[in-house]
């Protein structure tokens, strides 16, 4: 890259049609595949591996239908050294991802999230805005992370679960909260989390529970809607 608005550092590799765009900085070490687009004021790490035809930086959109627009001002995409990025995801701006994580294919990660240093993001799983998630937490494949959900260090998702965030859908009249998993919980494949529920601190939830109230630190709960059990 000859553009005096680009910064590169050493031994990074582009592949073919990559699009780089203004004031974006790339470390040292850093690997990027085929067709992949860098938006502006993007900033890449050393060390940092991105798969074919992902889109970094990108910018959120609306239409007026949505009552939370996406701010216009959003800080730009931060990834640290030792991230890892499959191919075909997209992660917008005002994102903050942390060393040594890694995200698979075909994942979406929205505004203004940050992932702590050493989480995995599972293939074609989805995090919504406005979410934080903390260090060595691991989401499975095909999950959904909804909006205003706070994921606290080692915490465990299992494939495809759902979370949301307005008990009321839509009506307007409930402030969005998405669930809160407290450190080191675990939650199994397919269960649903109600809005505003908090997981506690080293709590269970088994595969395919429906999550309707909070569930107290270490106890274990399965079943539709879900229930303690020894």
């Amino acid at each position: 890259m000859s553009d005096p608005k680009i910064k590169v550092g050493k031994n990074v590799s582009f592949g073919k049609n990559v699009v780089v765009e203004e004031n974006v900085s790339i470390g040292d070490d850093v690997v990027i595949g085929h067709n992949v687009v860098i938006k502006k004021d993007t900033i890449i790490g050393n060390n940092v591996h991105i798969s074919d035809l992902t889109l970094l930086g990108r910018s959120p959109g609306s239409n007026k239908k949505m009552a939370r627009k996406p701010s216009s001002t959003l800080p730009p995409l931060v990834i640290e050294e030792d991230v890892r990025i499959g191919s075909n995801c997209v992660i917008y701006r005002g994102v903050s991802i942390r060393q040594g994580v890694f995200i698979g294919d075909l994942a979406s990660v929205r505004e203004e999230v940050s992932i702590g240093n050493g989480s995995v993001v599972g293939r074609n799983a989805i995090i919504e805005n406005k979410t934080t998630i903390g260090g060595n937490v691991v989401i499975q494949t095909g999950s959904y992370i909804t909006a205003d959900m706070i994921i606290e260090d080692d915490v465990f998702i299992g494939p495809c679960i759902s979370s949301s965030n307005d008990k009321y859908m839509g009506m307007g009249n409930f402030h969005h909260q998405g669930p809160t998993i407290k450190r080191g919980a675990k939650i199994g494949n397919n269960a649903t989390l109600l809005p505003a529920i908090v997981i506690g601190e080293g709590a269970i939830v088994g595969a395919g529970a429906v999550v309707t109230k909070d569930v107290p630190a270490r106890e274990v709960v399965v079943g539709n809607p879900s229930r303690r059990i020894k």
